[in-house]
């Protein structure tokens, strides 16, 4: 803003806020925003988030609106006297932009989203603490799950059993749980369905807690039974891609260099074509955020980046296999957070 010379900034990702204030909220429908300025900065909150934000948000000034209310008029207070305003352009309803410019007499919108995900990119020692507590809840959770996880069971039984036991354990989940078991784990984000758990399958487990806001992410595989050769064999390819996509990342490689490490051994083994997505991608606040680690991008790893190391093989008709541990770059290589025992296990 200081180099652009705009005085103010309106912000209304509910996850940019949460970044900058601390205040975390869904406002659904209603009307959230950050009003940033050089001196102050103006929390606008429907009413029924005020103590939450009060309590949250300890460096800006919290304003509320009640419902039947017009939050614009809060807004335009805020905003007044600006000529350029900074926004989150791919957040900002064209609706918004026209009563936002309307009333406040601002003549161009500039986009700051990009600056934004730039500052969240890399995690300062707090953060990567949080997400590291993270890891530790999912990791429990896993061996508590997979202890009482069992053939006759369906996908959505163990899915619920999840949320269960992360929410004992004095966290939120990050995400829908997938479990997707037999033909059903070919197809990588499929919801879990009635589907039971049967001897000979392959059972694919993501699931993640989340802690104080920040996201874990993880995959486990399971067999229901003894695995068959082919199962153990696709386990294994699976592993060692996982394994040196995480020996690559280290600060100066790139993204699209982990990525490569991975599909190099998976197209070595002759499954190049059943892995079809990016090795893996960005967490923080968002269970999905920069930086994207598709194949040949570009983006430099620098110490603080944290993401998902995730490869997988994916055989339509048998199932598929993915593991998944979340890693931060640290100086001088990189610090896996995750670390549930990565085996195929085997559940009765």
């Amino acid at each position: 803003m200081a180099a652009r010379r705009i005085d103010v900034a309106y912000i209304t990702r509910p996850v940019s806020i949460a970044y900058l204030t601390g205040f975390h909220a869904d406002p659904h429908e209603r009307l959230m925003a950050l009003v940033v300025r050089a001196a102050e900065a103006t929390l606008i909150v429907p009413s029924l988030e005020e103590e939450k934000a009060n309590g949250q948000a300890a460096e800006a000034n919290v304003v509320a609106w009640r419902d039947g209310e017009d939050p614009y008029e809060l807004v335009a207070r805020a905003v007044a006297g600006s000529v350029e305003l900074a926004v989150e352009k791919e957040h900002l309803s064209l609706h918004a932009a026209e009563v936002i410019t309307s009333r406040s007499g601002a003549s161009e919108l500039v986009d700051v989203g990009s600056e934004i995900r730039r500052l969240r990119l890399v995690k300062n020692a707090d953060e990567i603490e949080k997400l590291a507590h993270a890891a530790v809840i999912t990791d429990d959770a896993f061996v508590r799950v997979l202890a009482r996880t069992h053939g006759g069971m369906s996908e959505v039984d163990v899915a619920f059993l999840f949320g269960s036991v992360i929410g004992d354990l004095g966290a939120a989940l990050s995400f829908s749980t997938l479990v997707q078991s037999g033909p059903n784990s070919a197809m990588p984000h499929l919801e879990p369905s009635s589907r039971q758990l049967a001897r000979g399958d392959f059972v694919l487990l993501d699931f993640g807690a989340a802690w104080a806001g920040y996201k874990a992410d993880s995959t486990r595989m399971a067999v229901v039974g003894e695995p068959s050769a082919r199962q153990r064999e696709i386990h294994a390819v699976v592993l060692r891609a996982h394994d040196a996509a995480i020996a690559a990342a280290r600060p100066g490689v790139t993204t699209g260099d982990v990525d490569a490490a991975a599909r190099r051994v998976i197209e070595d083994a002759g499954y190049g074509k059943e892995f079809f997505h990016r090795v893996g991608h960005g967490i923080g606040l968002e269970g999905h955020e920069d930086p994207s680690l598709d194949p040949g991008s570009r983006t430099v790893l620098e110490p603080g980046m944290v993401f998902t190391v995730e490869p997988g093989v994916y055989i339509p008709g048998l199932g598929g296999v993915r593991i998944e541990d979340d890693v931060a770059v640290t100086d001088d290589g990189c610090r896996v957070m995750t670390k549930a025992d990565r085996s195929l296990h085997i559940v009765s």
